[in-house]
């Protein structure tokens, strides 16, 4: 085994560590009362079911029948359009005043839908993806629901321990983050480099721009402190769960991982856009 394929082993653990920590860290949190807020809000729960289920994997969709994206690419971009909600989300919120009850909700149902979702609609949208439904459930079940609900088990059993622990498993996960970044850089820094000039990153800037604008300015019935939560949270993906069904398929084309990768740093650009754009209308009131 060379260096660059046991760098791609330890980026799969890592990256599972890395996901699951967030989501534990998030679970910690992650009070359910918190949420209930949001979650009896149906206009909101109608937004981020309909924005983060519907539009994001059929403008992505759309997206690869209009530019001439490879098979490769236009995988990963349908797959990141299934994904909405990086585990950071709170913290961008909180910077802009956004409705810290509300991005509990958010990050809970997009949690539970993307594992409800994927499975189904992954092997319907992808060519070149046809996996089972179990396949595509196993890892994020690992890297998303149950750490979740470990998380929320403890918070609810002992809000002492809890606190006790999440700043343990938040440096944890922040340790594992950045040794997460490492790897993607030494597996798949030359390829992002290489897709530096093609239609990818045009598909890409298109998806996010979608989903950054048009989450807020159509966000009908919902107030600003909703609307940011919204217009953040589907300004970012879920990297862990956009790239896992990857891993179910040996022979997968490795320019599907650099496309999933290639949107960290460009919706890190739109989530701060977002913060700029819509974030000073909190400070007008």
């Amino acid at each position: 085994m060379d260096f660059i394929e046991t760098c791609t082993v330890l980026l799969k653990i890592s990256l599972v560590i890395f996901m699951a920590g967030n989501l534990l860290e998030m679970g910690l949190r992650l009070n359910p009362l918190d949420a209930i807020k949001g979650l009896k809000n149906y206009k909101f729960v109608l937004h981020t079911l309909f924005w983060g289920f519907v539009v994001g994997p059929s403008v992505a969709y759309a997206i690869t029948l209009v530019i001439p994206l490879e098979e490769p690419y236009a995988m990963g971009l349908i797959l990141l359009g299934m994904a909405p909600c990086a585990p950071f989300v709170p913290v961008f919120v909180n910077k802009v005043k956004g409705d810290l009850g509300y991005t509990a909700a958010f990050m809970l149902l997009t949690a539970v839908g993307t594992i409800i979702f994927m499975p189904f609609a992954v092997p319907a949208m992808v060519d070149g993806l046809s996996v089972s439904a179990w396949a595509i459930t196993k890892p994020l079940l690992v890297m998303i629901l149950i750490p979740l609900a470990i998380g929320m088990v403890i918070l609810q059993s002992s809000s002492v321990f809890a606190g006790k622990m999440q700043p343990i498993v938040k440096k944890t996960t922040v340790l594992f983050t950045v040794f997460t970044f490492i790897l993607i850089i030494i597996v798949y820094g030359k390829g992002m480099l290489s897709v530096a000039g093609e239609l990818a990153v045009l598909s890409q800037v298109i998806l996010f721009f979608i989903l950054t604008t048009f989450t807020y300015w159509f966000g009908f019935g919902l107030k600003h402190e909703q609307k940011i939560v919204q217009s953040i949270g589907m300004s970012t993906r879920n990297l862990g769960a956009a790239i896992a069904p990857l891993f179910s398929v040996a022979a997968i084309d490795q320019r599907a991982f650099v496309m999933v990768v290639l949107g960290l740093p460009i919706m890190v650009v739109f989530a701060i856009l977002s913060m700029k754009m819509f974030g000073k209308k909190a400070t007008i009131k």
